[in-house]
């Protein structure tokens, strides 16, 4: 029993993913598309859910904080868009949105006693000891919302909640079984690990040429951009009181203290100074952006001229995206402001990506050519060493065990093992996502009788993603989605 187990337990487990894609699919067969429209302030609409700007902006603030924490402070607007962080922030708020269809499909609700329930519950808004109104008030302003604004996000969880309630996944008592049953096969083996570091290559110039020549195409130039420019430096003037009190006056929303309250002017002047200073170096920018278009510089303008690239780029970012949307008959971009200096550019001609030559990409070529040959090399060691090697023996182990499997971290042990657990052969090698090779050899093989097995909690997680998977499919087959914003 024990060896045909073994030897089919990768069936065994995919008929559990079958039963548990059953699950899914029952009650959901013969739902239909729902119409709808939009309205000028969304971003999108899901069914008769709309997703303002609003939303999608604090979704993608809150993701940027969170990346933020993860990368340690080192995250930043140009990070943000290589990650698509307004299109994750904007499927969230849609994978919400059919959540909340659906929630409105079985006429379910969050009462004002449900709501306010979860209101006192959070400390956050205590004070001495208990929930205090104008704590309430004070938190959520210096967060820059309104208790309207937090308590119809917070409506919304708790309505997406009780959506998801309802359908509650467990486990079923012969899953259970078939489970447990799995985790408690245990294996005595001999294994060898195999990794890159083992192989020594030193290539020949005519071998890294001959690799070159067959994919010289993957080795380019940048593409790289001539330019003219001339820069703004900032303006600094004086400013009489009359124009900083009607500054004042008309923006005293933009100076407020660390509570988030609006500064009295005496204590504002200077930020508000700042902010007509940087008025008038923007706008003194776009005055020289007009005569540099129309060929009216003044002789006192100094007109500078560069090459810049990807890999050679002394002007930054965003000089260098800007550069990139201009062409021959749109060759003026306005003022772009890099580290309080305004860069008004004028491209002159674009010189497209080629082939590197060989000696110019030979940094390149070099080692991608020794990570492809200590692949292949090590590939042919484990071919040739399966039969024959002779390793380490460990004592019974079951796919749970990562911590036994000496020379690998506990994530390559725990990839290993769950491989070795679907193989259904005896003596062979498992290639782990990192490079290395594992050889091992199946000793011996029993079952356990161990009670505490987390078989349950195994398959719980198992239906769980799937049926979260099945069911967002089907809510989108039910609900419309509308992106009413380009690009995403």
């Amino acid at each position: 029993m024990i060896t045909w187990m073994q030897r089919h337990k990768k069936w065994l487990i995919i008929t559990i993913w079958i039963s548990t894609i059953a699950f899914i699919g029952a009650g959901f067969v013969g739902w239909g598309q729902y119409k709808y429209g939009d309205k000028a302030s969304s971003v999108a609409k899901v069914g008769d859910v709309e997703i303002s700007m609003s939303e999608l902006q604090k979704a993608y603030s809150r993701l940027y904080q969170q990346y933020n924490q993860m990368l340690q402070g080192n995250f930043d607007e140009e990070k943000a868009k290589q990650f698509g962080l307004q299109k994750q922030a904007l499927q969230q708020l849609v994978q919400q949105a059919l959540l909340v269809n659906l929630a409105k499909s079985y006429d379910l609700m969050v009462s004002d006693i449900e709501l306010f329930r979860v209101i006192k519950s959070q400390k956050v808004f205590y004070k001495n000891g208990a929930f205090d109104k104008e704590t309430y008030k004070q938190v959520l302003s210096q967060n820059r919302m309104t208790p309207k604004e937090y308590e119809k996000g917070l409506r919304r969880e708790l309505l997406i909640q009780k959506a998801v309630g309802l359908l509650p996944v467990k486990a079923s008592p012969n899953e259970e079984k078939i489970v447990t049953t799995l985790l408690n096969i245990a294996d005595k083996i001999n294994y060898k690990i195999l990794s890159e570091d083992m192989i020594h290559i030193t290539p020949t110039d005519k071998e890294l040429k001959n690799f070159w020549e067959g994919q010289k195409n993957n080795f380019m130039t940048d593409v790289s951009y001539e330019i003219n420019f001339v820069k703004q430096s900032p303006v600094s003037k004086e400013y009489d009181k009359a124009a900083i009190t009607k500054h004042y006056q008309e923006n005293k929303t933009h100076f407020r203290d660390k509570e988030g309250k609006i500064l009295p002017l005496e204590n504002a002047k200077d930020a508000v100074i700042k902010e007509l200073n940087a008025k008038a170096s923007k706008d003194a920018a776009l005055r020289t952006y007009i005569a540099f278009k129309k060929g009216k510089l003044d002789p006192s303008v100094k007109k500078e001229t560069l090459t810049i690239s990807n890999s050679n780029n002394p002007l930054g970012d965003q000089v260098l995206k800007t550069v990139t949307t201009l062409s021959a008959t749109k060759p003026y971009a306005k003022p772009v402001l890099v580290n309080d200096t305004y860069y008004i550019i004028e491209l002159v001609k674009t010189n497209p990506a080629m082939p590197k030559s060989y000696e110019a990409a030979k940094a390149e070529v070099l080692p991608l050519y020794l990570a492809q040959k200590r692949k292949e090399k090590l590939f042919a060691l484990a071919n040739s060493s399966v039969d024959t090697f002779i390793g380490q023996t460990t004592d019974f182990i079951t796919v749970s065990s990562v911590d036994k499997i000496n020379g690998l971290t506990k994530n390559e042990a725990g990839e290993f093992l769950q491989k070795l657990f679907t193989t259904d052969k005896k003596k062979a090698f498992i290639t782990l996502k990192d490079g290395k090779i594992v050889l091992f050899n199946i000793l011996e093989q029993k079952l356990l009788n161990n009670k505490n097995s987390n078989g349950s909690d195994v398959i719980t997680r198992l239906k769980s993603t799937l049926f979260s998977e099945g069911l967002m499919k089907t809510l989108q087959n039910k609900y419309q989605t509308e992106i009413f914003i380009q690009g995403l």
